[in-house]
């Protein structure tokens, strides 16, 4: 019965590590953000046109990233 316990507290805490990693990929830096800003106004909502100018970032985490931070105000 102890076993069952732990297995389910490593499952949660492992959902809750890679909650906190996808947080902070989101993170962008200035450069990456003044990027993302221009290509948007250049390309649109193409977002992996935008992420192929942006190594390590992939079309979904920016979309993510501007819909978060951007959408609203806009």
């Amino acid at each position: 019965m102890a076993d069952l316990d732990s297995s389910s507290e490593d499952s949660s805490m492992d959902s809750k590590s890679e909650e906190s990693t996808e947080d902070s990929r989101l993170e962008f830096s200035e450069d990456e953000e003044t990027l993302v800003i221009r290509m948007f106004n250049l390309v649109g909502e193409r977002w992996s046109l935008i992420a192929g100018r942006i190594p390590g970032r992939t079309a979904e985490e920016i979309e993510k990233y501007w819909t978060s931070r951007y959408s609203a105000t806009l």
